[in-house]
């Protein structure tokens, strides 16, 4: 029996943090694998074509998702402040508005991604009746996930990551502020240096 050993009492690595590097490693060599076939198929001036159109298509997806959202938000800005200048308190968008812009930008990311499997991966998110099942599918992995971590709330997760870690020790105090202090002979204002 060994004693002095120090045991760990580090937290164990979650699964999905073990099995993201094989996911995107086997992600890797499968768009290495489609694109060899699709350039054997039909030569490498047409995977040079896809790749490029992919980003093209990716990039102008982006503006325009961009675009709109920026156009939400000033008119909701607009919005809340002719509310307040008629004296009335602004009140929060409608759920629905602006929806669909994060899974159009996530849409436009993956087909500017080089590969295949992203471009359909992309295109995918940019199918209205999809875009909407996968952001549900997203905003309810989300909600579990936030709900485990403590008390249901984001600020629940975010106390619970405060005291576990780094070590898991609390410490107790008090915030004093200097001007609820006395002032002492350094915390007078000093004259301006004049040459």
């Amino acid at each position: 029996m060994m004693t002095g050993v120090p045991t760990s009492t580090a937290p164990k690595r979650s699964r999905a943090r073990s099995v993201l590097p094989l996911a995107v490693a086997a992600w890797v060599v499968l768009e290495i694998w489609l694109l060899t076939l699709v350039a054997e198929a039909a030569g490498g001036l047409t995977v040079f074509a896809l790749l490029a159109g992919g980003f093209v298509l990716g990039a102008v997806v982006i503006k325009r998702a961009g675009r709109r959202a920026f156009k939400n938000l000033t008119d909701g800005m607009r919005q809340a402040q002719a509310r307040m200048q008629a004296g009335e308190m602004p009140t929060a968008p409608p759920p629905g508005r602006g929806s669909g812009n994060a899974m159009t930008m996530l849409g436009g990311l993956l087909l500017m991604v080089p590969g295949l499997l992203s471009d359909v991966a992309g295109l995918l998110c940019l199918v209205p009746g999809v875009r909407e099942r996968i952001a549900k599918a997203l905003g309810r992995t989300f909600e579990r996930r936030i709900a485990a971590a403590g008390s249901g709330s984001l600020g629940g997760a975010f106390q619970q990551a405060r005291i576990r870690y780094p070590d898991g020790k609390v410490v107790q105090g008090e915030v004093i502020r200097e001007e609820d202090g006395p002032a002492g002979p350094y915390d007078r204002p000093r004259p301006p240096l004049t040459p």
